[in-house]
């Protein structure tokens, strides 16, 4: 299998901070999430999920710490997580530091309004073994990311901190047209978060 085939990124900045994640869909089923530091552009593999990650409907916290995300993955099924969920993460890593079962792809994640202050869409109840704390959850307008369009052809373009153009396109990362990474020969290789991922958040 050549996996560079039907790869497509789309990329999510920080607001206050030179963090980013890449969301990486392909080959197949599977996603990838990978951490790029903006200030050195070190690209830092993470997250592999054999399942689908709206992308569009994913959120970084202003400082980048956070990683709210929508999920569906229909072997869940008939668990108590439902086979559709919003879920906080430390990215580049999808370990659920508070969980949201949601039944249904309509709505899903959301967008922060503070480091530690979420608007959701459409979730109801946290999953018991997944409450939120350390997180405020209000109310309000979430509304989705999107592309600028700015670069005709490219899966995903905008701009960074400084107003440079960014693009994402044939699996490879660009800055005013200056190639930053290549993503395309990455292969599924699942592995656990690493313990830092997995810690609680802190009480507010």
């Amino acid at each position: 299998m050549v996996y560079g085939i039907g790869v497509s990124l789309f990329v999510l900045i920080a607001r206050d901070a030179p963090v980013a994640v890449v969301i990486r869909r392909g080959p197949s089923a599977w996603v990838h999430l990978t951490l790029w530091d903006m200030r050195t552009d070190t690209f830092t593999p993470g997250a592999w999920f054999r399942g689908r990650i709206y992308a569009e409907k994913c959120d970084l916290s202003p400082d980048g710490e956070l990683f709210v995300y929508s999920a569906h993955q229909g072997r869940r099924l008939g668990t108590s997580y439902s086979d559709s969920w919003t879920a906080v993460s430390r990215p580049p890593w999808l370990h659920a530091l508070a969980l949201w079962p949601m039944h249904t792809t309509y709505g899903g994640g959301g967008r922060f309004t503070g480091k530690r202050r979420l608007v959701l869409r459409g979730a109801g109840a946290a999953h018991p073994e997944h409450p939120p704390h350390g997180l405020e959850i209000v109310g309000g307008e979430a509304p989705v990311h999107a592309s600028t369009t700015e670069v005709e052809g490219a899966d995903w373009s905008g701009r960074d901190h400084d107003n440079r153009l960014l693009c994402a396109r044939d699996g490879r990362i660009y800055r005013d047209n200056i190639e930053l990474a290549d993503l395309r020969a990455l292969k599924p290789d699942p592995q656990p978060a690493p313990e830092w991922a997995t810690l609680p958040l802190r009480a507010r």
